[in-house]
């Protein structure tokens, strides 16, 4: 199957398993990587700059009516909800907040789970909360490939067993296997 995108969503301790992720993701990998990571309002370009020292692919913020392209992270801007459009756009979007979060982790992947149908990954990783959850079913249920960080792994498990418990997962990994994996079926 030829995949079109990776959509990652991660909550509290986030930051620090998206960076042992990514790290695991050559210069060459194929798909583009659409993040949400719930973030406070006043966050800058620190966490742009941080990913861009540690990781080999062109990291930014996803802008409003931008064209997806294969190479990069994208990272939802704090305080708007992310979406993609049917032409493979992004969307940015002030609606009000979903799970007590903007950007939400469901908004993002309902409307990649819409957009990409079968040819998108839907990764889950550790967090407080629910986000996440519902959107990762919609992925599974259009034939996309879902991962959840191992739970026990997650330094806060709530979030990859939330989603465990809403629908059935293709894979349950550790970090670094998420991105063998990613890796492996991208190819």
């Amino acid at each position: 199957m030829k995949y079109e995108a990776v959509v990652i969503g991660a909550s509290a301790g986030g930051i620090e398993a998206l960076k042992r992720l990514l790290i695991g993701l050559p210069d060459d990998f194929p798909l583009p990587v659409i993040v949400v990571l719930h973030l406070h309002r006043d966050t800058k370009d620190e966490l742009i700059h941080f990913f861009s020292k540690i990781v080999r692919l062109k990291v930014k913020y996803a802008e409003d009516k931008e064209k997806i392209q294969n190479g990069f992270i994208y990272i939802a801007p704090p305080d708007y909800h992310l979406l993609i459009e049917d032409d493979k756009t992004f969307s940015l979007s002030v609606d009000p907040r979903v799970n007590y979060s903007r950007p939400s982790i469901d908004v993002l992947f309902e409307t990649a789970a819409d957009a990409f149908t079968k040819h998108c990954f839907g990764i889950i990783l550790t967090g407080a909360n629910s986000d996440g959850s519902v959107g990762l079913k919609r992925i599974k249920e259009r034939g996309g490939t879902t991962i959840v960080q191992n739970p026990e792994s997650a330094q806060y498990p709530a979030m990859p067993l939330a989603a465990i418990n809403e629908s059935t997962v293709d894979y349950i990994l550790n970090l670094p296997e998420i991105a063998d994996k990613l890796n492996e079926l991208s190819r």
